[in-house]
C-alpha cells in the first residue's frame, strides 16, 4: 500500500471519529456548549433548541393543564419563613417534552437555572433540591411536600433519575424544595407535561 493511500485512509478515519464523537451527546457539557455557542440563550431555551435540532421534537402537543397550586405565603402559620426564590429562577425538563412517547424505565434529567442545588437539610441562600411529581394535580405551596410514589424526593442533590411507569399517559412536573422540602416563595416549578409510556 502506498504512503499516500495510507495517509488518505488515516485522514478519512480521523474525520469519521471526530464526527462520531460529536454525536455522543451524553458526553457534552451542555452548560459550556451553551455559553460558547449561544451566549444570549438561557438554559431552558437551549434545552428546547437542542431537543428540536436532534430530532426530539415532533408535532406540538396540546399543553397539559397546570398543577393547581395554592397561593404562596412568605411565611407559614407556624412562623416558619419560607426561602425566597430569585425572580429569574427556572425549573425544566432537559430531555423530555410535553406529548412525548417514552419507554419505561424513563430517564428524567432535571434542569435548573437562576439557582443552585443543595441537599435537603442544608440551608444555603439561592438553593433547593428537586422533587418529581408523577400524576399529581394539586400542590400545597405552604407545606412540606409529601414523600411517596407520586412525590419523589431527591434530597441528596440528585439532578436526574429513572422511573418505572406503567403503560399509558402520565403527567410529570418538577418542584424545587428548600432544606425542609417546602416550596420556595414564590414556588419554583417546571411546566407540567404529559408523556405516553409504550
Amino acid at each position: 500500500m502506498s504512503h499516500a493511500l495510507s495517509a488518505a485512509r488515516f485522514a478519512t478515519a480521523s474525520v469519521a471519529l471526530i464526527v462520531l464523537a460529536g454525536c455522543a451527546h451524553q458526553a457534552h457539557d451542555h452548560a459550556s456548549m451553551r455559553a460558547r455557542h449561544h451566549p444570549g440563550m438561557d438554559a431552558q431555551q437551549y434545552a428546547a433548541m437542542h431537543a428540536k435540532h436532534h430530532g426530539g421534537m415532533a408535532n406540538q402537543a396540546t399543553p397539559t393543564e397546570p398543577v393547581r397550586l395554592s397561593a404562596s405565603a412568605p411565611a407559614l402559620s407556624s412562623g416558619y419563613k419560607k426561602v425566597a426564590a430569585p425572580a429569574d429562577a427556572k425549573l425544566y425538563f432537559v430531555n423530555l417534552r410535553n406529548g412525548q412517547t417514552v419507554t419505561s424505565p424513563v430517564r428524567v434529567i432535571f434542569g435548573l437555572s437562576g439557582m443552585g442545588v443543595a441537599p435537603a437539610g442544608v440551608e444555603k441562600e439561592g438553593t433547593g433540591h428537586h422533587h418529581l411529581l408523577i400524576d399529581v394535580a394539586e400542590v400545597d405551596a405552604n407545606a412540606p411536600l409529601p414523600a411517596n410514589e407520586q412525590f419523589r424526593h431527591f434530597g441528596l442533590g440528585q439532578t436526574e433519575t429513572t422511573v418505572e411507569l406503567k403503560p399509558g399517559t402520565h403527567t410529570l412536573q418538577l418542584v424545587l424544595g428548600d432544606q425542609n422540602h417546602i416550596p420556595h416563595h414564590p414556588p419554583v416549578v417546571s411546566e407540567r407535561i404529559t408523556v405516553t409510556v409504550k
